[in-house]
C-alpha cells in the first residue's frame, strides 16, 4: 500500500493567530494549572498523531531543569519545504492557527490533536519555544517568543544545524508567566496522561523524564497488552469475576476495540476514547456499546431461563455493575460536543459500536458459558439490591417528605432562575446566621449543615440516605442523585448553578470541603463535570495598619508577604471561623460577587480522581498512610 504523502503540500491554512493570547480559554480550557498541563497534551497528541499514521515508533517527554517542557519523537517531522505562502511549511504550522496536516484528511486518517490547532497555541502562549526538526538528513531549526518567530530565513527555509540520520520533531517550550496563573507543570496529570495514552497504542513506547531539582525520575512506559493491561490496571487489589475480554473490529473505516472486566464490586467504570482522546462525558461510542451488552445479557438470560416470562428485563446498570470496561475508537473525522472533546456525537459510531459489539460478543459467549453466567450472576444481584435500595428510598422520601425548603434549615432565595442562583453550604448555625444576614436574598440561598458530614466512601447505601444532612442537601438541590443501583438524576432540574462550599480557613473547614466533595463526586459527578462546584476562600486575617487602607489577607503566605513589604506598625486580627465576621465583612470578603475569590472544582482525570477519592476516604488504611508520607512535604500547615 502507497504511503501518504505528508509535505508542504498537505498544510492547510484556515484563518490567523492573534486571539490566543487575548482569549486562552477558548483554545485550552483556562489558565490555571488544568491549562498550563494541556499545553504538554497538545504537543503530545501532535507526536501521537504520527504513530497512528504509521510513522513514529517513540516520543520522549522530558520536564526540564528550567520548567521548560521537550516533546521529542521520532516520526517523520514537521514539513520544512516552501509554502505556497512563501516560507516554511514549519513556520505556517507554527506561527498560524489552524494551519496544519489534518485537515485534507490524506496525510492522517485519524487525529487526536484538538481541531489542528495545537502547536500554534502553545507557541502563542509560550514566552519561548525552540523547535528542532530532523528530516532530509539535516537538523532544521525554528524559534519564537511568545509566538513571535526570532530566527531569520534565508529565502523562506529554516536554517539548518547540522546533519543527521533522524527523522522526527523536538519542540521545547516554557509556559509564558503572564498568561498563566502559575508554569510548573503538575507530574502526576502528566505521567498519568502518558500512561493512558501507552495502554491505548501498544505498539508505542514513551519516555518520561523528570530533570527539576528533587524530583529527578526517568519512566519507560510501554504497554504491548494495551487495553487488556489498562483494565487490569484499573482492576488492580479487586476480586475479578473472570479474564479480561478483549475485541476488535471495524465498519465504515471506524475501527473499535474493547476491552472489559466484571470484579466482585457493584460499581460501574465505563471509560470511552476517540482517536486516543479521551471523552469524559462518554457519547455515542459508549451508547452503542452499553445498548448492546445490556440487549445481550438480557437476551441470554432469558434463553439460559435465568429471566422468567413474568420477570422484568435487567436495567443497564443491573448489567454493567461491577463492570470496568474501556471503549476506543478511531475515526476519520468524529463530531464532538463542545471545543475540548468531552463528548462524542458521531451518530455512525453507535452503529459500529453496536454492530462490532454484537458480533464479537456473541461469538465469545457462545464459546465461554460460565463466564457469561458469571456475569448474569452479577447481574441478578444487582437486581435484587436495587429493588431493595428503591424501597428503602421510597421509604426514606416517605418519612420525609421535605418542602422545598430543606425542613427549615435552607434560607432560599427569592429567584427561581437556576443559571442566576448560588447556594453556600454553610459550617454551623454562627456562620449560618451572619451569612443569611449578609447574603444578598435575591440571588443567594444559605444552607447550614452541622460539622462534618457522613463520609460516603465507608458508609453504606441505607446509611448514606438516613443521613439528614445529606437528605437535606439532596433536596435542596432538586435534582437528584446518581448512584449504586438507580439513577433518577437529573442537571436540568438543578435549581442553583452555582454550589459553593463555604467552610471556615482551617484544617477542620479542609476536612468538611474534603466530605462534601466526596459526597458530591459519588452522588452527583455531574455537578463537578459541569462546573457548577464552587469552594468559597474566605480571609484568615486582617489587617489594620496606623496608617493606609486596612486589608483582608487569605493566607500565612500573604501575610508574611505584607510584613515584608509594610512599613509601620498594624493590628492583626486573625479569623478563626466565619461566625467571628460580622454580616458587613462576610459580604465584603466571602459573598460579594465583585471581589470574593472562588475556586471552581475540576477533575482533570477521571480514573485518577476515583482513585484518589478511594484511597483517601476509603477504608484500606495502608495506601492512605503512604500517600501521605510521600506528598507531606505539599501540605500547608495550619499555624
Amino acid at each position: 500500500m502507497a504511503k501518504a504523502q505528508y509535505n508542504a503540500d498537505s498544510i492547510t491554512v484556515l484563518e490567523g493567530l492573534e486571539a490566543v493570547r487575548k482569549r486562552p480559554g477558548m483554545y485550552i480550557g483556562g489558565v490555571g494549572i488544568k491549562g498550563l498541563n494541556h499545553l504538554i497534551y497538545e504537543v503530545l497528541d501532535n507526536s501521537v498523531d504520527e504513530h497512528l499514521a504509521g510513522f513514529c515508533s517513540q516520543i520522549w517527554v522530558t520536564l526540564e531543569e528550567d520548567g521548560s517542557c521537550t516533546v521529542k519523537d521520532n516520526g517523520r517531522g514537521i514539513p520544512v519545504e516552501m509554502h505556497k505562502k512563501g516560507m516554511s511549511a514549519e513556520r505556517v504550522v507554527l506561527s498560524t492557527l489552524h494551519a496544519g496536516g489534518k485537515f485534507d484528511n490524506q496525510a492522517y486518517k485519524t487525529s487526536g490533536g484538538l481541531h489542528g490547532v495545537g502547536s500554534s497555541v502553545v507557541n502563542a502562549l509560550s514566552e519561548h519555544m525552540d523547535i528542532k526538526i530532523y528530516k532530509n538528513g539535516y537538523i532544521h531549526h525554528d524559534a519564537y517568543e511568545r509566538g513571535i518567530p526570532t530566527v531569520e530565513l534565508t529565502d523562506g527555509l529554516l536554517p539548518t544545524l547540522g546533519r543527521t540520520k533522524e527523522t522526527g520533531t523536538e519542540i521545547n517550550f516554557l509556559p509564558d508567566g503572564e498568561i498563566f496563573e502559575r508554569i510548573r507543570f503538575k507530574a502526576d496529570w502528566l505521567k498519568s496522561r502518558i500512561h493512558e495514552t501507552a495502554y491505548l497504542n501498544p505498539n508505542l513506547t514513551i519516555t518520561y523524564a523528570n530533570r527539576r531539582k528533587g524530583e529527578e525520575e526517568t519512566i519507560v512506559y510501554c504497554e504491548p497488552e494495551g487495553l487488556v493491561a489498562y483494565v487490569r490496571e484499573v482492576n488492580a487489589g479487586k476480586t475479578p469475576i473472570h479474564d479480561p475480554i478483549y475485541y476488535k473490529g471495524s465498519m465504515d473505516n471506524i475501527e473499535v476495540e474493547a476491552a472489559f472486566q466484571f470484579v466482585d464490586a457493584f460499581e460501574e467504570n465505563v471509560s470511552g476514547f476517540c482517536n486516543n482522546i479521551f471523552t469524559q462525558e462518554g457519547g455515542t461510542h459508549l451508547v452503542g456499546f452499553k445498548t448492546k451488552f445490556t440487549s445481550l445479557i438480557n437476551s441470554y438470560a432469558r434463553e439460559l431461563g435465568i429471566l422468567k416470562e413474568k420477570d422484568a428485563n435487567f436495567t443497564g446498570a443491573d448489567t454493567r455493575n461491577g463492570m470496568t470496561a474501556i471503549v476506543a475508537i478511531k475515526h476519520p473525522d468524529p463530531i464532538f460536543e463542545g471545543q475540548t472533546k468531552t463528548k462524542m456525537a458521531s451518530a455512525d459510531a453507535t452503529k459500529a459500536v453496536f454492530a462490532i459489539t454484537g458480533d464479537e460478543l456473541q461469538r465469545y459467549f457462545d464459546r465461554n458459558l460460565e463466564v457469561l453466567k458469571g456475569i448474569i450472576g452479577c447481574a441478578e444481584k444487582s437486581a435484587k439490591i436495587r429493588k431493595a435500595e428503591e424501597k428503602a428510598r421510597t421509604n426514606m422520601l416517605t418519612k420525609s417528605k421535605f418542602s422545598f425548603d430543606s425542613n427549615g434549615k435552607l434560607a432560599n432565595c427569592e429567584s427561581r432562575v437556576p443559571e442566576k442562583c448560588e447556594i453556600f453550604i454553610v459550617e454551623g448555625d454562627s456562620a449560618g446566621g451572619s451569612a443569611k444576614t449578609a447574603r444578598n436574598r435575591m440571588y443567594q440561598a444559605i444552607l447550614p449543615i452541622r460539622g462534618k458530614i457522613l463520609n460516603v466512601e465507608k458508609a453504606s447505601m441505607d446509611k448514606v440516605l438516613a443521613n439528614g444532612e445529606i437528605k437535606t442537601m439532596i433536596n435542596a438541590f432538586g435534582c437528584g442523585f446518581s448512584e449504586g443501583y438507580g439513577n433518577d438524576f437529573d442537571i436540568s432540574k438543578l435549581r442553583y448553578h452555582k454550589i459553593i462550599l463555604m467552610t471556615d480557613a482551617d484544617v477542620d473547614g479542609s476536612h468538611i470541603d474534603t466530605l462534601l466533595l466526596t459526597f458530591l463526586y459519588r452522588f452527583m459527578p455531574e455537578l463537578i463535570y459541569n462546573g457548577h462546584v464552587y469552594i468559597a476562600m474566605p480571609p484568615l486575617f486582617k489587617v489594620i495598619p496606623k496608617k493606609g487602607e486596612e486589608q483582608y489577607l487569605y493566607d500565612e503566605k500573604e501575610l508574611e508577604k505584607y510584613r515584608k513589604s509594610h512599613k509601620g506598625d498594624f493590628t492583626l486580627q486573625r479569623y478563626k471561623g466565619l461566625g467571628e465576621m460580622d454580616a458587613s465583612q462576610l459580604w465584603e470578603t466571602t459573598l460579594d460577587p465583585e471581589n470574593r475569590v472562588l475556586k471552581r472544582v475540576e477533575i482533570e482525570d477521571a480514573r485518577m480522581a476515583s482513585e484518589i477519592t478511594e484511597m483517601l476516604m476509603g477504608s484500606d488504611v495502608p495506601p492512605r498512610r503512604q500517600f501521605i508520607y510521600e506528598h507531606a512535604n505539599e501540605a500547608d500547615i495550619d499555624a
